[in-house]
C-alpha cells in the first residue's frame, strides 16, 4: 500500500472494577516487600509505577504523533518514524523519576505528558505554591523538598515559580465584582517591609459577601505607611469602579473619619462598628481579674431590643465601672453613633454583623504566612505571600458550603429590612 501509514487503531481499553484495583494494588505492594523496596521515596515502588505510567503515556502520544504504533510493519519507510528515546530526570511529587522520552526523525514530536524542556510536573509547583502559603521561606520550601522527596530545587527556582501567580493576582486584583454586597468587612494588616529601611506597612483588605452567601475576597491594597481613612477611600472608590454599585452595611473598626470616607462612597450605607472590637476595646481599659464581669454587664447592652433599651443597661455599666475606669463611658460615647445601628435589626442580621470575624481569620493566615519571613525585601513579595495565602484557602469548597447554608435566614432578614435594594430590577 502506498502513501503514509493511516492512524493508529485506538487500544481498546477495559477499565478495572474495584475488585480489580485491589488486587492490583496488593500484587504491587507483595512484589515490592519480596524485592525489599520502599513503597514511596526515591526509588520506591510508586515512583516506578509513576515512571511506567509516564513513559507509557509519552509512547501513546508518540503513536498518535506519527500514526502507527510502535514496531508496526506499516510504519517502515513511510516519512516520520521513532528515533530511539533520551534520558531526562523530572522532579515530581514522589521525588526524581528519570525517564526515557521517546523521539522522532523529523524533531516534531511536541509531547504533553512531559513538554519539551520541563523538568517538574504541575503537582510540584502546586506543592511550591502550597507550601509558600503556609509561611515557609524560599529555603525552607527547597529544604523540605530535598529531605522529603530528594529532590534538589534551588531557591531562585523556587522564587521563579511562585512568581508565575504574579499575572494572575494582577488580574485577581482588578477583576469585576458584583453590583451589591448586603455586607462589606473591611480592616488591615501590618507587615514590615524593608523600603530603605525596615517599617510596618498598612495592606488593607475587603471582604464582601454576596446575596447568594458567598465570601468574597475583594481584594488586598498595599499603602506606603499606616492605616488611614484618606487611602480607605481611595480604596472604596476603586471598588466602586469595578462594578460596587451598593453595599447595605459596612462592618469596620472605630478608625476615626472611617464612616465618612464609606458614606461617601455608598450614601445609603450604613457603617457599623464592630461589636466584639468594641468589647475588646472596652478591656483594654480593665484590669484582667474584672474582664468577665464586664463582659457580663456589657452582654444586655448588645443584645438589647432597642436603643433606649441599651441606653439605660450601658448607664448601669457606667454606675458599676465608670468611676474605677473612666476611660470606659469615653470610649462607649465615642462610639455610640456607629453602634446604635446594630440594634435595628434583627437576630439573623445581628450575628452576621457582629463581628469581623471573617476577615480577622483571613488575617490570622496572613500572620502565619509572613511571621516566619520576619519582613520581605519589597511591596510585590509582601503582596505574592498575601495572595498565594488567599488562593490556597478553603482547597475543598467545604468552608464556603457550610457558610452559604448559614446565610439563608439573614438573606431572608436581609431581602425584608433593604428591600429592593438586594435585587434591584433597574439595569
Amino acid at each position: 500500500m502506498d502513501g503514509a501509514p493511516g492512524p493508529a487503531e485506538p487500544a481498546v481499553v477495559v477499565p478495572l472494577d474495584e475488585v480489580d484495583r485491589q488486587a492490583f494494588a496488593e500484587r504491587l505492594v507483595a512484589e515490592a516487600q519480596s524485592a525489599g523496596v520502599r513503597l514511596i521515596g526515591p526509588g520506591g515502588l510508586l515512583a516506578d509505577v509513576a515512571k511506567r505510567v509516564i513513559e507509557t503515556g509519552l509512547e501513546v502520544e508518540m503513536t498518535e504523533h506519527l500514526g502507527y504504533a510502535k514496531h508496526a510493519a506499516d510504519g517502515r519507510d513511510h516519512g516520520n518514524s521513532r528515533n530511539g528515546t533520551r534520558t531526562k530526570t523530572v522532579i515530581t511529587e514522589l521525588g526524581p523519576i528519570e525517564i526515557d522520552v521517546p523521539r522522532d526523525r523529523d524533531g516534531t514530536f511536541e509531547p504533553a505528558t512531559v513538554r519539551k524542556r520541563q523538568r517538574r510536573l504541575e503537582g510540584v509547583d502546586a506543592m511550591v505554591l502550597s507550601l509558600t502559603a503556609k509561611g515557609l521561606t524560599t529555603g525552607e520550601v527547597a529544604a523540605h523538598l530535598a529531605e522529603v522527596y530528594g529532590a534538589s530545587v534551588s531557591k531562585d527556582t523556587i522564587s521563579k515559580i511562585t512568581d508565575a501567580v504574579l499575572e494572575e493576582m494582577a488580574g485577581w486584583l482588578i477583576r469585576p465584582l458584583d453590583r451589591v454586597y448586603p455586607v462589606l468587612f473591611i480592616d488591615a494588616i501590618h507587615v514590615k517591609v524593608r523600603d530603605g529601611q525596615v517599617a510596618n506597612r498598612a495592606f488593607y483588605c475587603a471582604i464582601g459577601v454576596t446575596v447568594d452567601g458567598r465570601r468574597d475576597i475583594l481584594g488586598i491594597w498595599p499603602s506606603p505607611g499606616g492605616e488611614g481613612a484618606k487611602f480607605w477611600l481611595g480604596v472604596l472608590t476603586e471598588l466602586r469602579n469595578r462594578g460596587v454599585a451598593d453595599v447595605c452595611i459596612v462592618v469596620c473598626d472605630g478608625l476615626k473619619g472611617l464612616p465618612d470616607a464609606i458614606t461617601t462612597t455608598w450614601p445609603q450605607a450604613i457603617v457599623q462598628t464592630c461589636v466584639l472590637h468594641l468589647i475588646r476595646n472596652t478591656f483594654r481599659f480593665a484590669a484582667r481579674q474584672h474582664w468577665d464581669a464586664l463582659a457580663r454587664d456589657l452582654r444586655p447592652v448588645y443584645t438589647a431590643v432597642n436603643e433606649t433599651e441599651a441606653r439605660t443597661r450601658l448607664d448601669d455599666v457606667y454606675d458599676r465601672w465608670a468611676e474605677r475606669y473612666p476611660a470606659i463611658r469615653v470610649l462607649w460615647d465615642n462610639a455610640w453613633t456607629e453602634f446604635v445601628p446594630f440594634l435595628d435589626y434583627p437576630a439573623e442580621i445581628r450575628r452576621v454583623i457582629y463581628s469581623t470575624n471573617s476577615i480577622e481569620s483571613l488575617h490570622a493566615r496572613f500572620r502565619r504566612a509572613t511571621r516566619a519571613r520576619g519582613h520581605f525585601p519589597n511591596e510585590q513579595a509582601a503582596m505574592k505571600c498575601l495572595y498565594l495565602v488567599v488562593r490556597s484557602l478553603d482547597p475543598t469548597g467545604r468552608g464556603s458550603e457550610r457558610w452559604m447554608n448559614r446565610w439563608k435566614p439573614a438573606l431572608n432578614a436581609f431581602a425584608i429590612t433593604f428591600e429592593g435594594r438586594l435585587f434591584p430590577t433597574d439595569n
